[in-house]
């Protein structure tokens, strides 16, 4: 390990973000910049609400689009079929396990629904075992896309010791 901390000779977890069918074009962006700092790389399953030379997609992820991976499937099943051995998370508010109680590990695909109806009841009935939910009060219908996927993307990398992420900063000359 180097004085600050980075991490440079082991490889970063194989994380991935999946989006189903996402509607509002600054979450994704949001969501692309987090990826983008992190090295998770994003799948987006289609139809998207947006298209993605929108401006708003552009203006959320900012500066950081050059260092984003992303694939675009027609549909959830081409997913599965390209990445058959993965290792599926599927976000829910109806789930029965707490995000942080489960082991992210191996090639980790965190899954999620679109904004205004989430992720449906049959691919999560076929996978109960591996729902997740974020915790918050009963009244709250749920957490922001964006918010719920920096979540659970820190849990996971936490779970790996932050692996290839820089783990201090270092205050300039003139900030004291």
């Amino acid at each position: 390990m180097t004085l600050n901390n980075k991490i440079e000779d082991e490889e970063r977890m194989d994380l991935n973000v999946v989006l189903v069918e996402p509607e509002i074009p600054q979450n994704t962006g949001n969501i692309a910049r987090t990826c983008a700092a992190t090295g998770a790389k994003l799948h987006i399953v289609k139809p998207m609400g947006f298209s993605i030379n929108d401006r708003h997609l552009k203006r959320a992820g900012l500066d950081y689009w050059h260092l984003l991976n992303v694939q675009y499937y027609d549909n959830i099943k081409a997913l599965f079929e390209t990445y058959p051995e993965g290792n599926f998370f599927f976000a829910t508010t109806k789930a029965p396990h707490v995000y942080s109680d489960l082991t992210y590990e191996g090639s980790c695909f965190l899954v999620f629904g679109k904004e205004t109806a989430g992720l449906p009841e049959t691919l999560l009935k076929d996978n109960l075992d591996k729902c997740v939910r974020i915790p918050m009060l009963a009244d709250a219908r749920s957490l922001n896309l964006a918010n719920s996927v920096a979540i659970m993307v820190y849990e996971a990398l936490r779970q790996t010791g932050f692996k290839a992420l820089k783990l201090q900063g270092k205050l300039g000359a003139s900030d004291s």
